[in-house]
């Protein structure tokens, strides 16, 4: 197989994986974030909004409780898992797309003296097969990637939020992309201006810290193991995923509103940001935040470390060969 092929199916198998385990956690974010109210149960009082995001993540526990028994009560646990077909749709494709570019692209900018890395490499411990960038070059290549990868893909992101949200009557997949379809082309990359401003600085700094989080702890785990090296993927997709998340999470609000929501008020960026800042305040864009968090953290540390030990295996057996 070659290098390209590698990537892709090493991408793959990484966005299936982290997909199917993590589906619910998405669905119950989109539904706490299409809505205009103050997500807390009647009895909670509300804590102001720029305390510290912990407290935040506390005060909205009884909503996302509440939200999870009432998805199962109608749907049945399995209704945790609606819209995995189109999530599926969306990141198996996209990640695989994702990291194949971010290789190439880290690939290009490796040969060049303004981002190669000057850091000494010993292939003896924990090897990785990604070229190695310097903290700037993988910042640009993280976000030109992501950006360029989440445009071509923004219809699916429209269909993956909508067919999440209770907000639509899509009883189907299929119609669910008809009636997208029907809506016109601007409908199709509706809220991509707010995707781009989370992701093209959530994928640079991931990368930035997911890089500088394996040089360092590499020196400290053992060589040699597997189990060290998939240990030392996941823990550093982990705590890169936490940083990156907490730094672009409004955004992420930002972009289900315009995706989800069809009224006025939700047409454009600007007009998105003030209308949840004259609803909710600073609160209302941190809705649903311990659900993202909690799932990056989880799909960043199976992402990258089924992505990473697929690359090495493959590297392995084509050198014993």
């Amino acid at each position: 197989m070659s290098n390209v092929g590698q990537h892709l199916l090493s991408g793959a198998l990484s966005g299936l994986t982290s997909t199917l385990f993590l589906q619910p956690f998405d669905l119950i974010k989109t539904r706490l974030q299409q809505g205009d109210s103050a997500l807390r149960p009647k009895s909670v009082v509300l804590v102001p909004a720029m305390l510290h995001s912990c407290r935040l993540f506390s005060r909205n526990a009884g909503v996302i409780r509440s939200t999870t028994r009432e998805i199962i009560s109608s749907s049945g646990v399995l209704g945790l898992w609606r819209g995995t077909s189109a999530t599926l749709i969306r990141n198996v494709p996209g990640i695989a797309f994702y990291m194949t570019g971010l290789n190439q692209v880290r690939g290009f900018m490796a040969v060049s003296p303004l981002f190669a890395s000057v850091r000494a490499r010993d292939p003896s411990r924990h090897s990785s097969v990604l070229p190695k960038l310097t903290n700037a070059g993988n910042l640009l290549a993280g976000a030109t990637t992501r950006v360029a990868v989440g445009f071509v893909l923004n219809p699916f992101s429209v269909l993956k939020a909508r067919y999440e949200s209770n907000l639509h009557a899509y009883s189907t997949l299929t119609s669910a992309v008809q009636s997208i379809v029907r809506a016109g082309p601007s409908e199709l990359f509706r809220g991509f201006l707010a995707t781009s401003l989370r992701d093209a600085p959530y994928a640079g700094l991931f990368l930035v810290f997911y890089e500088g989080i394996k040089h360092e702890f590499g020196s400290i785990l053992p060589a040699g193991s597997p189990l060290s090296s998939v240990a030392l993927h996941a823990g550093s997709g982990a705590a890169a995923g936490t940083i990156a998340t907490l730094a672009t999470h409004p955004f992420d609000v930002i972009k289900t509103k315009m995706q989800v929501r069809t009224e006025d008020r939700y047409h454009g960026l600007a007009k998105t940001v003030r209308t949840v800042w004259n609803k909710r305040g600073m609160a209302g864009f941190f809705d649903g935040a311990s659900l993202r968090l909690t799932r990056k953290i989880f799909s960043s540390a199976l992402g990258w470390a089924v992505y990473e030990s697929l690359l090495v295996f493959a590297r392995t057996r084509t050198v014993n060969s």
